[in-house]
């Protein structure tokens, strides 16, 4: 049992920039599709492959700007849980409506990736940023944040 509690308590310790390197890594990848497609990189958008989905086209163009916009927020820790929660309904959103009508499971209908990003978004919502973010930097931190749903959560420096 002492390497268990050896473990335990190494993890316990490295919880928040845990949570840090999961978010920036979410952010990240959720910000590369929003960026594929507004500006048509990484192969752009799934609409138009190689290029840009048109201005303001629905819903493309907007799930591309929440994705952008919301996967820059998350990385850098800024407003994590409202982004994360706006982010995590687009997906949602996204899912039921484009994915879902054409089949009941995930491997089936291509909507794994829609799945995935919205519950790894949802959990960003009840965990919050965890360490290095920057709304703690920008001094916006305080004694306790209040998480989408209204519940306290206790504030652990870290944004």
């Amino acid at each position: 049992m002492a390497l268990v509690d050896n473990v335990t308590g190494i993890v316990d310790r490295l919880r928040e920039r845990g949570i840090a390197v999961y978010r920036i890594a979410i952010g990240v990848l959720f910000l590369t599709h929003g960026a594929a497609t507004l500006f048509g990189v990484f192969g752009g958008a799934k609409s138009n492959p190689g290029h840009a989905a048109d201005f303001a086209s629905w819903p493309d163009w907007w799930a591309g700007l929440i994705q952008f916009a919301g996967g820059i927020l998350i990385a850098l820790g800024i407003g994590t849980r409202t982004a994360a929660f706006v982010s995590s309904g687009a997906m949602a959103y996204a899912y039921f409506a484009v994915h879902q009508p054409k089949a009941l499971l995930p491997l089936q209908n291509g909507g794994t990736g829609a799945a995935v990003f919205t519950w790894a978004l949802l959990v960003l919502v009840f965990t919050g940023p965890g360490a290095w973010a920057l709304s703690a930097a920008r001094g916006r931190a305080r004694t306790t944040e209040q998480s989408p749903l209204g519940q306290p959560q206790p504030h652990t420096g870290a944004g």
